[in-house]
């Protein structure tokens, strides 16, 4: 079964991009050498570690290898306009993917065992699409050092301390607010909020079991009332102490913004500012489903 969907041809970064986004970028930017010292404190070295380590530990998609996945993987760049970066596969139990953009290194995007099996084919197109959006907004200059910061404290655990104390609260508010951004370019990928929301959904509360049992319409309605709470007083210091050390916002929030957004004239006009439409063959594991 096929469905079309809009090729954005030509679109630009700054024109999905999340104010909040933009915001905490542009207050990055105020500190001189940001990106040198995160770097520096790792060393050169240390990239090349996690980035021969996650070659040799995972199994690159193509053609030939894992070709649903890889034809997942080209539709979203052919519909975000952007040259296809490197799909791994990683054997991992935690649901996680990650984008990794090395300087003189062809950027790559890894997904864990984990999360494909807890997904539809339409729902890892928005995580792969998710990872894109990183790399069409260039946000690796800033994601990258976080991500060496993250593997290393991981993988290193006698340093993990020093490292986890090197992420500061600015840095980390940049990347959740990165995650906006990228959840649009997920949703201009996919064009359906549902798929990306319940991505978000299976994320707060899935598993293999539970997925299919899980009520979107439900999830939409309880990160609405997140939102409604929040709004308070009290609601704002709660969530600002529950997501001060995260690396991404909570789900319910995400959720609450692409259901915002996809209801947005701005939306719709990126939509339909190109005149090429894409005959799309990607339908959701076992067949489409109602939401």
């Amino acid at each position: 079964m096929s469905f079309f969907k809009t090729q954005l041809i030509g679109i630009k970064a700054d024109s999905f991009r999340h104010p909040l986004d933009l915001e905490a970028t542009l207050a990055l930017k105020q500190i001189p050498g940001l990106d040198m010292l995160v770097r520096n404190l790792l060393g050169s070295l240390a990239e090349q570690v996690f980035y021969v380590e996650n070659i040799a530990s995972s199994v690159l998609v193509g053609e030939q290898q894992l070709p649903d996945l890889h034809k997942l993987l080209l539709e979203a760049c052919k519909i975000l306009d952007m040259e296809p970066p490197q799909l791994y596969i990683r054997q991992h139990p935690a649901p996680n993917a990650y984008t990794f953009a090395m300087r003189g290194k062809q950027p790559f995007i890894v997904v864990h065992t984990s999360l494909i099996d807890l997904l539809t084919p339409l729902e890892i197109q928005a995580v792969i699409a998710h990872e894109l959006g990183h790399l069409k907004c260039d946000h690796s200059v800033y994601l990258t050092p976080v991500n060496l910061l993250v593997l290393a404290a991981a993988s290193l655990p006698n340093i993990g301390a020093v490292l986890a104390q090197s992420i500061q609260a600015q840095l980390l508010e940049w990347v959740r607010c990165a995650e906006f951004t990228c959840d649009r370019a997920a949703l201009l990928a996919t064009q359906d909020p549902k798929v990306v929301m319940s991505v978000l959904m299976k994320l707060a509360g899935g598993s293999p079991t539970l997925a299919p049992q899980l009520n979107l319409d439900a999830f939409v309605a309880q990160a609405r009332a997140y939102d409604d709470i929040s709004k308070t007083e009290l609601g704002e210091m709660v969530k600002v102490a529950r997501t001060a050390q995260l690396s991404h916002p909570v789900p319910v929030l995400r959720a609450r913004e692409i259901d915002r957004w996809a209801s947005s004239k701005e939306y719709q006009k990126l939509l339909h500012s190109s005149e090429k439409v894409y005959n799309s063959e990607v339908a959701p594991k076992g067949g489409w489903r109602n939401w």
